[in-house]
C-alpha cells in the first residue's frame, strides 16, 4: 500500500509546483499590463477591465490577485523598486555594506544602484505623486512609499554610524533624511527627465552629494 501511495504524493507535489508558477507567471503578466495601462492612460483613467483585457485574464482574477488599483501600483512599485538583476536592489546593498568597509566605496555603490532603480521606478513614482492630488488611496500609498524609503535610509546611515564613517555634526536622523531627500524622485525628474543629464552622471551626483553631507573630509 505504502508503494501506492508514493506516486500519488509525487505528483500533488508536481502539481503544486506548476499551480505555483502558473500564479506567478499570470502575476507577471498583470503587474506588465497594469504598467503600460498607467503610464499610457493614467491612473484615474485605466479601468481594471482593460488591465485584465491586456494581461489576457479575467477581471476577477485582477482583483483576487491585488485587490484593485491600489494593490497593482503597489506590486508595480515593489518590482520597480528590486531593480533589474536577479537579486533584489535592497539586498544587494545590504550584502555590499556588510562586505565593503570603505563609506565613500559604499556610497559610491549606492550611486550605481540609483542608476538602475531610479529609471524603473520614477515613471510608476511620478504617477502617484500626481494621481496623489485628487485620489485618497493614493495619497496614502504615496504616504506608505515615503515612510518606507526613510526607514530604509535609516537603517543605511545607522550602519554607517555604528561603523563610525558619519561626521560627528550629522545624527543618524539627519543622515537618513539627507539620504531620503537624494533618492526622492525629485532629482531624477529635473535631472534627467528635465536636463537631459546621462544616467553615469545622475548617479555620480547624488554620490559626490551623500559623500560631502554625511562623510568628515579625507
Amino acid at each position: 500500500m505504502d508503494s501506492n501511495s508514493s506516486p500519488v504524493k509525487q505528483k500533488r507535489s508536481y502539481d503544486s509546483t506548476r499551480r505555483r508558477e502558473q500564479a506567478r507567471q499570470t502575476r507577471g503578466l498583470i503587474i506588465d499590463a497594469a504598467r503600460r495601462a498607467f503610464l499610457s492612460g493614467g491612473y484615474s483613467s485605466t479601468t481594471i477591465a482593460a488591465i485584465a483585457t491586456e494581461a489576457g485574464v479575467s477581471v476577477d482574477t485582477v482583483y483576487k490577485t491585488f485587490g484593485g488599483k491600489p494593490g497593482l501600483v503597489r506590486a508595480i512599485c515593489d518590482q520597480a523598486l528590486a531593480g533589474a538583476g536577479p537579486v533584489p536592489a535592497e539586498e544587494r546593498s545590504d550584502a555590499m555594506q556588510a562586505a565593503e568597509t570603505d563609506p565613500r566605496k559604499i556610497i559610491r555603490g549606492w550611486g550605481t544602484l540609483t542608476t538602475e532603480v531610479a529609471p524603473r521606478g520614477a515613471p510608476i513614482f511620478l504617477l502617484v505623486r500626481d494621481a496623489a492630488v485628487s485620489d485618497p488611496e493614493m495619497a496614502g500609498l504615496q504616504a506608505e512609499l515615503d515612510e518606507q524609503r526613510l526607514q530604509r535610509m535609516t537603517a543605511n546611515a545607522r550602519r554607517l554610524a555604528a561603523a563610525g564613517h558619519l561626521r560627528e555634526d550629522v545624527s543618524v536622523e539627519l543622515a537618513g533624511e539627507i539620504m531620503w531627500t537624494y533618492s526622492s524622485t525629485a532629482f531624477y525628474e529635473l535631472l534627467v527627465l528635465r536636463r537631459g543629464w546621462p544616467l553615469d552622471r545622475y548617479g555620480a551626483f547624488i554620490a559626490d552629494a551623500l559623500i560631502a553631507a554625511l562623510l568628515p573630509p579625507p
